[in-house]
């Protein structure tokens, strides 16, 4: 297959998760390009998700690492036969790659869990709330930038809100419910919304009170996306300069367990939805 003008996320994950493969057996680069009758820079290419792999490659490959778990060899052939062009790709150019990256593995994940200590988590954010976050930013963004940023929030949201949607469960402190990022009727609009969205089966949102005994994550926050095996999870970190992509089963297991450590300290979904409820009528 050619090489791609574009890098996606998802073939970006397939080649890593062959190059995992390869490295586990100690096998070099060249010696499994000649495997498939290829040389070591088209198998760079493959790794790298520049160049496509058939289907016929990967399980050819499998075989020569002696890969086992036909669940996983199954999944990374699903993978290799993906065309999907998704709605994230009118993006591109016009948004950090990063934006795509998030959107593209939301649309592929078999689950959302997310923790947000700061500010209420993207995926339940109203236009007027993310146009107040965005709007923040600093050097200040020109409406044509701005917009568009807005725009692709909202539309991340179809995988809670459309018809196969996701399950999703997040953790929101309550500093982040009661700050005002725009003004009074801004934030009862936005705690209105995550009360609707609490309304769908497959959406959680749990709550840590400010007066939680023994609460040490401030500076939590974290995105984890599972995949339709556990070795194809993937996590997202926000840094300070940049977002970490996270594909690898120590890192991945940290935010696991990150996850639950922060659980421990949030109300229960029925006292959480009670407690925004009266947070919305105190406005």
């Amino acid at each position: 297959m050619p090489p791609r003008r574009h890098l996606t996320a998802h073939r970006v994950r397939l080649g890593t998760e062959l190059r995992k493969l390869r490295e586990a057996t100690g096998m070099k680069a060249r010696e499994a390009a000649a495997l498939l009758g290829a040389d070591s820079v088209q198998m760079s290419q493959i790794e790298s998700g520049v160049a496509g792999v058939s289907v016929e490659r990967v399980r050819r490959l499998a075989a020569h690492y002696a890969c086992t778990d036909e669940a996983l060899i199954e999944a990374l052939a699903a993978m290799a036969t993906d065309r999907t062009r998704g709605w994230w790709e009118e993006y591109r150019g016009v948004l950090p790659p990063v934006n795509l990256d998030v959107a593209e593995t939301e649309h592929h994940a078999t689950f959302l869990r997310e923790i947000v200590i700061t500010h209420v988590p993207g995926l339940l954010q109203t236009p007027d709330y993310a146009r107040a976050v965005f709007g923040y930013m600093r050097p200040e963004l020109p409406e044509s930038e701005l917009s568009p940023r807005v725009e692709h929030r909202m539309r991340r949201r179809a995988v809670i809100e459309g018809d196969d949607s996701t399950p999703y469960e997040t953790i929101v402190h309550e500093f982040a419910l009661r700050i005002r990022v725009a003004d009074r009727r801004v934030s009862h609009a936005q705690l209105r919304q995550i009360l609707d969205q609490i309304e769908r089966e497959h959406v959680t949102v749990r709550v840590i009170p400010t007066d939680q005994d023994g609460f040490g994550g401030a500076g939590a926050s974290m995105m984890y996306m599972g995949g339709p095996v556990p070795q194809l999870d993937t996590g997202f970190r926000d840094g300070a300069a940049d977002t970490a992509i996270i594909d690898r089963e120590p890192q991945l297991g940290a935010l696991r367990t990150l996850f639950r450590k922060v659980e421990e300290a949030t109300l229960d979904p029925t006292a959480s939805r009670d407690f925004i409820h009266r947070l919305s009528k105190d406005l």
